[in-house]
Order: structure tokens, then C-alpha cells, then sequence
């Protein structure tokens, strides 16, 4: 692939950092939409669930109160101590809150990690296919993403044999999930040990996006904290906790990072929206929880309809995801070409979802990724359209 030219005046990371793909069949999907078509709408990894209302009610609350104004670049303290005793909870770690930084975002926990672990001309080790911004932001800090193929035989994640055969003397570190987007499939304890070990015995960090914890099905993701101490955490409000629009995350790290990551922060967003900080001190409340444990019972209903459903229809699915919201399914027993095949649903049938190849490269064009971040009827509607639009496909 030849190196794009940048645009007169402007950077060459910004010509290499491509769209998302999805954007343009959304933008397509909303265009249909308004010429009177009813879309199902799979393509985009959003909660179909609003804000729980403990939480729109706190962050009224806080409007109310005045608390408009910055905090503290590490984030409100008794957000920090909540996030540390969450942690308690739910894995039994015993974790400083002064090791916590509150984000805009999980991509602004994700802005902190790779300003402060990647040099120009450095990379880490990303599983292909994966979340796409994360090799983006690799790339805005001057740095790069060593993509990994992985397959259903590694449940598409990172394993030591993999991190001996591609590390080389440009390589930092490695960034897994779990759970993972777009596959679901959830990396357990001593599989991030042994991950962990194999970086360290190199001088490689270990980053690990647990945005997707708490959404799991059958069994619990084990944080890498409770392996690995030393390993940077990214996750986020958006998720679990339904607060996609507030734009809220955090970063666990080692103490002796934080206070670079504290320079970072000050400089790179001042601080995380305080609204959302306060409005998010209702979701560790009991009741709050209790809303989202329901929610999560009903991803895991619509997962356990969907995999079958599609699994029936020729969708190869070959590692039951165990978490997130997704099912990333290999389609190369229809086409060879992902996004003709979803222009085609979405124009023939009004069901979107998404090609592979926002995801990465590796058999990207065999792939396309479902969200079932719909009611089940609606899954059923789809499945009933996509049957369909399977006997006119080519």
C-alpha cells in the first residue's frame, strides 16, 4: 500500500489515521431512515438502554448545585474512591485511589497510556482484528500498532507465542481487551499472567482495556490488577454503566507513573467533565447497580438468541463470546467481499451492521461484526430479513 500524500498543509498522522468505516454506512442507514425506511440498526457499539435515572438525576443535581466548574486534573477525589472501592467489590484488590485517573472517556485513558509509553517509532503488539482506535492513537503520539493476526484457535487474542514471534527492537509493549471488541471472547487469569510474564521478561508494559467488564455472561472477567500489579488499566463509564454521552473513563496505573500522567492530563484536557464526575458517583450506589445487573441479564438473552439464530443461518461463529455486546461472525461461505455484503442488507433489507475491515486487516473482508444492542423482537425482525436477503444475495 503506497504512503498517502498529506493534503496541502496538513499533518501526514492525520492522512494516516483512517475513518471509521461504520460512519459511512450509519450515515447511509440515517439516510433511509428518513426517506421513511425502518432500519435495524446492529452497527454500532452503543447501550440501547438511556442513562439509568439515579444517574440523570445526580448529575442534575450536581447542575444544580453549581459543581460547573474544573476539578482536579486526576478527577474528584471521591470519584477516585469509589472506582478504588468498586475494585474491592468486585475483585477483592485493595486499590489506592491515588493510582486512579478520571478521563474523558475511555479514549482519554487510552490518550494518557500511549503519550506516556510509546516514543516516535515505537509500537506495541494489538491483536488483529480489534477496537480501531487504538492503533489510531498509537499513531497520533508518533508511534505505531504492531498488528497481530489472530484467529478463533487464540479466541482472537494475544498469546506469549505470538508475542515471541512478532516482538522485535521497535516494540514497548502490548494492549489486549477483555472483553474484546468486535469478538466478545474474554481473556482469563492465567492466560493475562502469562502475558504479563512474557512482557516483562523483555521490559515490555502490559496495557489492558477492561472497558467491557461487567458485561460478561456465564462468568466474571478477572482484572489483570489481580496478576499484575504493574499493568495499566483503561476503561470507562460508557459501557457497563450506560453513560456513553457523558464522555467519563479512567486509567488505573503503578504509582510511579502518575504523576507523568498527571502532567499529561493537565495539559492534554484540564479535566474530565465535573458534571460527569458527580453524576457518576450514583453508579456505585446499590440500587444503580441493581439496574445494571438487569441490563446485563438481558444482553446476555439477546446473545443467547442471536449466536444460535445466526449459526443456523451459515454465520460461522467459531468462539462463543463471553462478553460485550458483539458477535463477530465469518461470513467467507458468502462472500469474499464484507462490505458489498452489508451494503447489500442495508439496502435491500434495512439491517446494518458492520464489515470487517474497521477492525484490522487480517481476513477483514470475511467478516462482518453484529451488535445485538437491540430488543429481542427486533433481533428476531433482523434474523427474519437477513434470511431473506440471504436468498438474493448474489
Amino acid at each position: 500500500m503506497s504512503t498517502p500524500t498529506p493534503t496541502a498543509g496538513y499533518s501526514r498522522r492525520s492522512q494516516d489515521i483512517a475513518p471509521f468505516h461504520v460512519m459511512s454506512l450509519l450515515a447511509r442507514a440515517q439516510a433511509l431512515e428518513q426517506q421513511g425506511f425502518d432500519v435495524i440498526h446492529l452497527e454500532i457499539g452503543e447501550p440501547d438502554f438511556t442513562t439509568a435515572d439515579p444517574i440523570v438525576r445526580a448529575g442534575q443535581a450536581a447542575l444544580a448545585a453549581g459543581h460547573t466548574r474544573y476539578t482536579a486534573a486526576r478527577g474528584l477525589p471521591a470519584l477516585r474512591a469509589a472506582i478504588a472501592g468498586y475494585y474491592g467489590t468486585r475483585y477483592n484488590l485493595d486499590l489506592d485511589p491515588e493510582r486512579i485517573l478520571v478521563t474523558p472517556g475511555g479514549s482519554g485513558a487510552l490518550l494518557l497510556a500511549s503519550s506516556l509509553l510509546v516514543d516516535p517509532d515505537r509500537h506495541w503488539l494489538l491483536a488483529d482484528p480489534g477496537y480501531p482506535c487504538n492503533r489510531h492513537f498509537l499513531r497520533l503520539v508518533e508511534g505505531a500498532a504492531q498488528l497481530v493476526p489472530v484467529g478463533p484457535q487464540t479466541a482472537y487474542q494475544l498469546t506469549p507465542s505470538l508475542v515471541d514471534a512478532h516482538w522485535n527492537a521497535a516494540s514497548v509493549g502490548a494492549l489486549v481487551a477483555s472483553p474484546a471488541n468486535p469478538t466478545g471472547t474474554v481473556l482469563p487469569a492465567d492466560a493475562l499472567s502469562a502475558l504479563s510474564q512474557s512482557l516483562k521478561v523483555r521490559g515490555g508494559h502490559l496495557v489492558v482495556d477492561e472497558i467491557y467488564h461487567g458485561l460478561t455472561y456465564g462468568m466474571d472477567a478477572p482484572s489483570v490488577l489481580q496478576v499484575d500489579d504493574d499493568a495499566f488499566v483503561l476503561n470507562s463509564f460508557s459501557k457497563y454503566f450506560g453513560m456513553t454521552g457523558w464522555r467519563l473513563g479512567w486509567l488505573v496505573a503503578p504509582p510511579q507513573a502518575v504523576p507523568e500522567l498527571e502532567k499529561l492530563a493537565q495539559n492534554l484536557y484540564i479535566s474530565a467533565s465535573s458534571i460527569a464526575q458527580h453524576a457518576a458517583l450514583a453508579c456505585f450506589e446499590p440500587d444503580t447497580l441493581a439496574i445494571f445487573e438487569q441490563r446485563r441479564h438481558a444482553f446476555q438473552a439477546r446473545r443467547d438468541y442471536l449466536l444460535p439464530a445466526l449459526r443456523e443461518l451459515g454465520f460461522r461463529i467459531e468462539v462463543e463470546p463471553e462478553g460485550a455486546f458483539y458477535l463477530y461472525c465469518d461470513v467467507s461461505g458468502f462472500t469474499d467481499d464484507a462490505q458489498a455484503f452489508c451494503a447489500h442488507f442495508l439496502e435491500t433489507e434495512h439491517v446494518a451492521f458492520t464489515p470487517g475491515l474497521d477492525f484490522g486487516h487480517y481476513r477483514a473482508n470475511q467478516h462482518v461484526r453484529l451488535a445485538y444492542t437491540q430488543e429481542i423482537p427486533r433481533l428476531q425482525e433482523a434474523v427474519a430479513r437477513i434470511r431473506r436477503g440471504l436468498e438474493t444475495w448474489r
